[in-house]
């Protein structure tokens, strides 16, 4: 079963100091990030499953989507969720 979200994800998430409507639209995938974390699950693993990327044909490609979405999901869990508290869930 292919796990990969239905909307599309670009190479790097936003880097507004506030939610966007595309942190909204990916909250499961940046929860998938933090548990793939937790897990140690490896990047080709990650990169094929969550983002449709073949971190063998393109390395710095799926190492670079990787690094920029999970760290706008600790984003999330830091900062984030206080705008989502304040405006409410999607």
């Amino acid at each position: 079963m292919d796990k990969r979200s239905k909307l599309p994800v670009t190479d790097a998430p936003p880097t507004d100091d506030c939610v966007t409507i595309y942190d909204r639209d990916h909250m499961k995938l940046y929860a998938r990030l933090l548990d793939a974390e937790t897990d140690g699950a490896p990047l080709a693993e990650i990169a094929s499953i969550l983002f449709g990327i073949d971190a063998e044909a393109e390395p710095e490609r799926a190492k670079a989507v990787h690094q920029s979405h999970l760290a706008r999901a600790r984003w999330m869990t830091e900062q984030g969720y206080r705008d989502l508290l304040r405006t409410g869930l999607p």
